[in-house]
């Protein structure tokens, strides 16, 4: 069954947390566009939803941090953090551990790929769930791309696993929509915190919306990192959607700094009628 959604959206834990704290006009406009999201997964009729994020230390650390790393499990639990302090109660999402299982298997075809069959998932998946499968009620894939322990992993591989997971998608007969999920630039647990490039996040932007695959390969960490902050390393998650999405046109539904969420915050997705 070809996929059926393809987007991408921002996570950060003051999204959730610090709400309050947030111009509300802004804010509301911003979860108003998470809202459409929602509305347009469950439109597609979508049966899965692969999250491709940043994994933050909560699983994954530098004694065994690969390249990419697949969940397969039946269920997930979360938040990691405090639900006080990330104002997400715990809750347990459900898996697919059979399809994850066949998802794997296709792309281990063409990417070395992890898996792992437990998994807690952090803010970087705990806050986008929380706005698009509010009542837990579909399958959740996890997908981590290391974006946080150099090395980290080559940008073209990031793409090349975007491909790899559009192939295994159209391979299984349920219809699965994909989301990557990350900052765009950000300075996060750093004295920058809540620093945010405007400028660099609308180009890169309109290079994803364009699905302009030169152009958006042609970053590298070093110029990353000094102009969107050790943040901005979360654009290999993008760049997995708009490998993906295989060439069609993008959509930017909502884009704008929000400092006290310490990130420039975003929500896209691809028209893969297209």
């Amino acid at each position: 069954m070809p996929l059926v959604y393809a987007g991408v959206c921002s996570h950060a834990p003051g999204i959730t947390g610090r709400a309050d704290q947030a111009d509300p006009e802004v804010r509301d406009r911003f979860y108003a566009a998470f809202d459409d999201m929602r509305a347009d997964i469950e439109a597609s009729g979508a049966e899965a939803i692969i999250v491709v994020a940043a994994e933050h230390f909560a699983n994954f650390f530098m004694n065994n941090m690969p390249s990419f790393a697949i969940g397969m499990a039946d269920f997930y639990e979360g938040p990691i953090e405090d639900p006080s302090w990330l104002k997400i109660d715990r809750f347990r999402a459900p898996g697919n551990r059979d399809l994850s299982e066949r998802l794997i298997g296709e792309v281990m075809q063409t990417v070395d790929v992890s898996y792992a069959e437990e998994w807690k998932f952090d803010h970087g998946i705990a806050v986008p769930l929380h706005f698009l499968t509010p009542r837990f009620d579909l399958p959740v894939i996890p997908v981590n791309i290391n974006c946080q322990g150099p090395p980290l992993t080559p940008i073209h591989r990031a793409w090349a696993f975007g491909e790899a997971l559009r192939r295994a998608a159209d391979s299984v007969p349920e219809k699965i929509a994909l989301v990557g999920t990350g900052g765009i630039s950000h300075w996060p647990a750093t004295p920058d915190s809540g620093k945010i490039n405007e400028a660099w996040d609308l180009d890169f932007l309109d290079r994803w919306c364009r699905n302009d695959r030169n152009a958006l390969l042609d970053y590298d960490d070093r110029t990353v990192y000094a102009d969107a902050g050790q943040g901005g390393f979360e654009i290999r998650t993008f760049l997995t959607v708009a490998a993906a999405a295989n060439g069609a046109p993008g959509t930017v539904h909502f884009t704008a700094p929000i400092p006290i969420f310490a990130v420039s915050c975003t929500v896209a997705s691809y028209d893969l009628s297209v």
